[in-house]
């Protein structure tokens, strides 16, 4: 039996207005959506939505941690791992989806951040957290950061 489609609800058939996002079939077909947990799955799609053309996105990572309810852990768990699985660049403030591997992992740039050190390093996120740990006492890392660039 061959079903004949059509819409339906022909008065609300989608159009592309202004900017939109894409993935391609591929990411379905060749097992990326299956490879992905749901936290990297829900912050590639916030991605590939609030990206540009060339796929970058000036998201701030509290605002998507926000926008997807995730905890700072779950958040940077799903990121590195988009990051690790070469579909996601990040250099510390812009993320880039990236086209799709053809292999799983692929070489990076330096501007890049792959490592844990790198992160902790160059991205603000990952350096808070790991004050946020480190202090456990209550105490801000914004305060401490501050009062140390004399502003406070």
């Amino acid at each position: 039996m061959i079903i004949k489609k059509a819409p339906l609800v022909p008065d609300r058939i989608r159009k592309i207005e202004g900017g939109f996002g894409f993935i391609p079939t591929r990411f379905l077909t060749g097992g990326y959506f299956a490879s992905l947990s749901q936290h990297e799955k829900l912050i590639y799609f916030l991605l590939v939505l609030a990206g540009d053309r060339d796929g970058l996105s000036y998201y701030s990572q509290d605002k998507m941690s926000s926008l997807l309810e995730l905890s700072l852990d779950e958040f940077l768990e799903a990121r590195n791992g988009l990051i690790r699985k070469s579909l996601l660049a990040f250099n510390g403030l812009i993320f880039q989806v990236l086209s799709l591997p053809a292999k799983p992992l692929e070489s990076i740039t330096k501007r890049e951040l792959k490592t844990k050190e790198d992160f902790l390093e160059n991205d603000r996120l990952s350096i808070r957290q790991y004050l946020n740990k480190s202090l456990g006492d209550g105490q801000s890392p914004d305060k401490i950061i501050g009062a140390a660039n004399g502003q406070g």
